[in-house]
């Protein structure tokens, strides 16, 4: 062990005398102490200064010109949050002699400090910057419901819908003191998918888009009516009135505020110039849209008469999510109906083809057990087959074979030679003596054995023949 520290302690002397026989250690930024600010704060505010690295001076002419190429909206939200208060902003105002003195956070309070009235300067600067996004906003979901509320009004294939299935409830009630009814609440049309058939294999709703389809084609078409009802039913109305009034609230106390605001600290403000113009831009556009929402909550209003339906107590989001999710339903039971179809099909199809299959087999084997009437020797049933052949055709696809065309032929010819041998013999008697000659033709006529008449060649050929 001592030979090992006097090793190492050998390597570090060596390390010093190569150095210069000291030590360089690194120098240690000062850390200025915080005199107003507490130590979160300012390490806050001085991360969010480091996002920007922008000159103090340069972040205080950009809100005295509303410049808003330099002040993003997160920018001016991250200023609103992580400066000093007022009371703070003024000791820091006080201590412009000391600045070089303070830290970061501390000397960007001071700078900032000089700008009057620097919250509601942040605050209406603020308020400009997200007025656009705010109006894109609201103003898409008014128009949605009132063109959901004229579509509704206006939908004739919707309308005849909800005559059938009143009809429809009517029949399957009928009896019970709901068997007459003149209407039902919306809320029902979502209940339909609820009722199943006995077999458990469709619903009511499946039946009543079946019925549509066959017998009125035309009401299929009522979803490409109602295209803003989905949008529609993404809509609070409560939601609407509240960014409404908020809206109005904004621009009301940015009237005031400019009203009193003090005149402008040097040739670089120009705050009260650019706000007054966007005031009367922000004022015209909000009076619009309060028309517009005005516009929307009369249409559902009219529609709640329409419709029978207190608008009080079912907000537009409920009524138009109620049409939204039978919109869906009506149109999944079509397609479940469609695939329901094509299953039927191609089961009918192949029970067809089967049978037919079948059918084929079985004339096939009955064919095949005829009997053969041409078989000779074979008299047993002969009647029964000759009828059975009859009836199925077969006797009439029957062909004579070669053998017996060539039998017919033979037995043609030994008719005609008896028949002319008689008449000679006939010819010989009734003449006067003459000697007979045996008269030979150059080619001998085919006989058959043992026929020497016509009566004995005939006898053979009608025995065969019955």
């Amino acid at each position: 062990m001592l030979l090992m520290e006097n090793h190492y302690v050998l390597k570090g002397e060596s390390k010093k005398d190569q150095d210069g026989g000291e030590e360089k250690q690194p120098q240690k930024k000062k850390v200025k102490e915080l005199k107003i600010l507490d130590s979160k704060s300012s390490q806050n505010l001085s991360i969010f200064l480091g996002s920007f690295r922008l000159p103090y001076e340069e972040i205080k002419n950009a809100i005295l010109q509303v410049n808003e190429k330099i002040l993003t909206e997160s920018m001016v939200q991250n200023l609103i949050k992580q400066l000093p208060g007022p009371e703070q902003l003024t000791v820091l105002g006080e201590m412009k002699d000391e600045y070089d003195d303070l830290a970061e956070s501390e000397q960007f309070g001071v700078v900032m400090s000089s700008v009057k009235r620097l919250m509601p300067r942040l605050q209406a600067i603020q308020f400009k910057l997200q007025f656009e996004e705010q109006l894109n906003n609201i103003k898409p979901d008014v128009v949605a419901v009132t063109a959901a509320c004229e579509e509704l009004r206006k939908s004739e294939t919707f309308a005849k819908l909800l005559q059938i299935i009143l009809l429809v409830g009517n029949y399957m009630n009928s009896g019970s003191r709901n068997g007459s009814a003149f209407g039902f609440s919306i809320s029902y049309l979502c209940k339909l998918r609820d009722t199943k058939s006995a077999d458990l294999k469709q619903t009511l709703l499946h039946f009543l888009a079946n019925v549509c389809h066959e017998q009125y084609p035309d009401v299929m078409s009522f979803p490409e009516e109602l295209i803003h009802v989905e949008k529609a039913s993404r809509v609070s109305a409560e939601t609407i009135q509240k960014n409404l009034d908020q809206m109005g609230r904004q621009i009301k106390n940015l009237e005031k505020d400019l009203e009193t605001f003090p005149p402008a600290q040097n040739e670089n403000d120009q705050f009260v110039e650019k706000m007054s113009s966007f005031v009367s831009h922000a004022q015209e556009q909000y009076e619009k849209l309060d028309l517009m929402h005005k516009n929307m909550e009369k249409q559902y209003n009219d529609l709640g008469e329409y419709f029978i339906f207190d608008p009080r107590k079912i907000s537009v989001e409920e009524f138009f999510g109620d049409l939204s999710n039978f919109k869906n339903m009506f149109q999944q039971a079509v397609k479940e109906n469609q695939k329901r179809k094509e299953a039927e099909e191609k089961i009918r199809k192949a029970k067809l083809a089967r049978e037919k299959a079948e059918k084929e087999k079985e004339e096939k084997l009955k064919r095949s057990q005829l009997p053969d009437i041409n078989a000779e020797g074979d008299e047993t049933g002969i009647m029964d087959g000759l009828l059975e052949a009859l009836q199925s055709g077969a006797a009439f696809r029957r062909k004579r074979g070669p053998r017996q065309a060539a039998n017919h032929r033979r037995a043609g010819h030994a008719v005609t030679n008896i028949l002319a041998k008689e008449l000679m013999q006939e010819d010989t008697s009734s003449s006067s003596k003459i000697p007979k000659k045996k008269v030979k033709s150059d080619k001998e006529e085919p006989k058959l054995e043992g026929a020497e008449s016509l009566e004995e060649l005939l006898d053979p050929v009608s025995s065969r023949s019955n």
